[in-house]
């Protein structure tokens, strides 16, 4: 694609570390009454001196990883062999884990990154931690590859954003912007996205740092993504608006506001295979279909709590329900929602109607689809990941070893691996396997 001449080149900010640190506590006030992933993306704790213990004794000095050979535990049978899994668990005990993603391009590198405000990058073969990513201020809460697979860029609570060479495993670039929101990479180029609590999102060229900004609304950039044209970009705001944005130009196509936006908070955004249709989440616990040309609302999608809402505590708000995750099937016209009550709703989009509800133990946390059959996947608050088959609302199997919530989960393109972090400060590497294929 064609980016655009002018690019505007900025410094690094400079921040007050008292106002830092007021924001972080206001903001782990603001979250603690909520379970699922706007409560851990919010939460900053006192921390330890990192270490770390691999089971036969050989000590790396790396916090935030656990690596363990687990293979599932599925429903009605034994767990299956894993050949992927790293054979020597290495365990690291001072902090949770908080993001993880794969390598898009052979799928055999993994990044995660934590609450001892580091990241890893280690393969998921053997285990075998390739570098460290240090420097940062706060907990990493944003890890991701580039398309492919060249870079892998970290953001951390505070705003500071550090890219890395792979194949060098040397740090080549670095800004710092207001408190984090969220990060994503362009899918066809070397392009990062990010969105900050100043409601500003910003787009960089890696390596070199040219820079755009696209400003929204005077609340936080709460959610976003880029859509596949790789020409626009959806974000979601605190004060329920949305706009697509068109990534040369620097100008908002569309605007969702009032009515067509939602009352509450968004808290996350998707978009199907080809960008025509963007579905967006709340605290309102609406999703919204919305047709990305037109930026017209094409069909609201509404679920009651399946459970009572939480007495409030002298000072503190009631818990409710909201939508946490959300994402479109590449093989059928279906669209998954979870929420934080548990219920993951599964929605016909051709009749626009609810075609299964199938519930969970606790809050459900994230869900991603396979890419090539009509499989989601679920993570949530009780430890455990979960298989549903889309077609018959069934569950197919279920994976456990966690002893804390599942903070956030990848699968690979074969669907045959699943890695998952957790507040237990552990990262686990599933095996799947399904008797139909």
């Amino acid at each position: 694609m064609t980016w655009p001449t002018r690019w505007r080149t900025w410094t690094s900010r400079t921040r007050s570390p008292t106002a830092r640190r007021g924001r972080r506590r206001k903001k782990m006030m603001m979250r603690r009454k909520v379970g699922g992933r706007t409560a851990w993306r919010r939460r900053t704790t006192a921390r330890s001196p990192s270490r770390c213990t691999r089971v036969s004794g050989d000590c790396r000095g790396a916090a935030g990883l656990l690596l363990a050979s687990v293979k599932g535990r599925r429903r009605g049978g034994a767990p299956p062999a894993c050949p992927a899994a790293p054979p020597v668990p290495l365990l690291f005990p001072e902090a949770s884990v908080f993001c993880v993603s794969l390598d898009p391009k052979t799928n055999t590198l993994a990044v995660t990154g934590g609450e001892d405000d580091k990241a890893f990058v280690w393969r998921l073969s053997d285990g075998e931690l390739l570098f460290e990513c240090t420097g940062h201020k706060d907990s990493v809460t944003c890890a991701g590859f580039s398309h492919d697979s060249v870079f892998v860029a970290t953001g951390d609570m505070s705003g500071l954003i550090k890219v890395w060479r792979v194949d060098a495993k040397e740090e080549v670039w670095s800004f710092e912007v207001g408190d984090l929101e969220w990060m994503e990479w362009h899918p066809q180029a070397h392009v990062l996205l990010a969105g900050t609590a100043d409601g500003n999102s910003w787009m960089w060229k890696i390596p070199g740092g040219d820079c755009k900004t696209f400003q929204g609304p005077a609340c936080p950039a709460t959610c976003g993504r880029i859509l596949p044209d790789g020409k626009r970009a959806v974000v979601g705001y605190e004060d329920g608006t949305m706009r697509i944005w068109d990534l040369k130009q620097g100008t908002s196509l569309h605007v969702l506001k009032g009515q067509d936006g939602h009352q509450d908070p968004l808290t996350c955004v998707a978009s199907n295979q080809d960008g025509s249709l963007i579905l967006t989440g709340s605290v309102d616990c609406h999703a919204k279909l919305v047709n990305s040309a037109t930026g017209k609302v094409v069909c609201v999608f509404r679920m009651e709590s399946v459970a009572p809402k939480t007495p409030a505590g002298e000072g503190e708000e009631a818990e409710s329900n909201s939508v946490e995750s959300l994402g479109f099937c590449n093989v059928m016209p279906l669209a998954a929602v979870g929420y934080l009550d548990g219920t993951l709703a599964i929605y016909d989009l051709s009749t626009q109607t609810l075609r299964h509800k199938c519930q969970h133990e606790s809050g459900i946390v994230q869900l991603l689809w396979e890419e090539s059959s009509a499989v989601v996947y679920t993570c949530s608050l009780d430890g455990a990941v979960r298989l549903w088959d889309a077609r018959t609302g069934k569950l197919i199997s279920e994976y456990r070893g966690h002893s804390a919530e599942i903070l956030d989960f990848a699968i690979n393109k074969d669907a045959s691996v699943v890695v998952t972090t957790s507040g237990d400060h552990q990262a686990k590497v599933f095996c799947v396997q399904r008797p139909d294929r």
